[in-house]
């Protein structure tokens, strides 16, 4: 069974390195599974999560990274920096794009990145996507018992894909928005997974992952992903064996509710985090986002309905 990370506020977890762990946030359920390339200690593939200082806001981000070693150990770091940064924004975009600007300064080394980054708020249940050359996600709709691909362009939207990180600092990132549900259900993954084989000796792609997914049952979350990787495994002869492998699945919990001292807490542990980053070689500052439902939806729960974003897509539920 995977061990157990039961998260705060203000807090980053993850990194590039061997993990079979769930982890319990204020909102999500999330259960991460990552195995890097022959048995290294660190990988190519990075995992994290955030939670900002109300418990609102969490950030999780997949990301696959040219290369191997220690110097992926450095770039993960980097990120787990930015995670901190952003980690009281409730828009993702900023993040994403101080991403691309720091793979971008290393492009002469040849370094890009894949990455997937989903925010979800809990107070509405929303959860915005930024892919930036990324396996698409997917989603298990609750209400038709359907899993199906999370990508901007099978909900409607017409913008183009995201380049990968490190490709180009001129690129603007698009996002776009989903409503959650009880026992919805998203599944983020690396590429080792939709590049294995079937049983025919075809590469897998998003549409053998979407089948397999559908022939697993659901009412066990945490064994999901572990069912998933044993149904790939024995498809076919060395199956996720030539890459790093990560995969994600989260989904809501409880509804989201926050205790007021739990709300007038936050402020203070606003405060801390900036001291701490005023210290010299302390952490990077994590300012808030200077929005209406980001500061005042901390008190009153109704500002909090005043958040949306860019491309507010919402997905439809699918038909049995």
């Amino acid at each position: 069974m995977p061990t157990a990370e039961y998260m705060t506020c203000m807090e980053v977890w993850g990194g590039n390195q061997t993990v079979d762990s769930s982890v319990v946030l204020a909102g999500l359920d999330a259960w991460v599974y990552s195995k890097p390339y022959d048995g290294a200690d660190a990988g190519g593939d990075v995992h994290f999560v955030s939670s900002c200082a109300t418990g609102r806001i969490t950030r999780l981000l997949v990301a696959d990274v040219a290369g191997h070693g220690e110097t992926v150990s450095q770039i993960a770091g980097q990120l787990r920096t930015l995670m901190r940064r952003y980690v009281n924004y409730m828009d993702q975009g900023r993040f994403v794009r101080s991403m691309n600007q720091q793979f971008g300064a290393m492009a002469e080394s040849g370094r890009f990145a894949t990455a997937i980054v989903t925010t979800f708020f809990a107070p509405t249940r929303s959860l915005s996507i930024c892919n930036a050359g990324h396996p698409p996600p997917i989603l298990y709709d609750a209400r038709s018992g359907q899993w199906m691909l999370l990508d901007a362009k099978s909900l409607g939207d017409r913008a183009d894909t995201n380049l990968p990180l490190g490709i180009s600092d001129e690129h603007n990132y698009q996002q776009f928005e989903v409503d959650l549900h009880p026992r919805d259900m998203i599944l983020c993954y690396t590429d080792s997974l939709i590049e294995s084989r079937d049983a025919d000796g075809e590469f897998l792609g998003t549409d053998g992952l979407l089948q397999m997914m559908g022939d697993l049952p659901i009412d066990q979350p945490a064994q999901l992903i572990p069912q998933l990787l044993k149904k790939i495994e024995s498809t076919y002869a060395g199956h996720l064996t030539a890459d790093d492998v990560t995969v994600l699945l989260y989904r809501p919990n409880q509804p989201y509710t926050v205790p007021w001292i739990r709300k007038l807490a936050a402020p203070f542990r606003l405060l801390a985090g900036i001291m701490r980053g005023l210290l010299p070689g302390g952490p990077p500052i994590p300012w808030p986002e200077m929005s209406v439902p980001n500061i005042g939806g901390a008190l009153f729960n109704p500002l909090n309905r005043l958040h949306h974003h860019e491309h507010p897509i919402k997905a439809p539920p699918s038909e049995k």
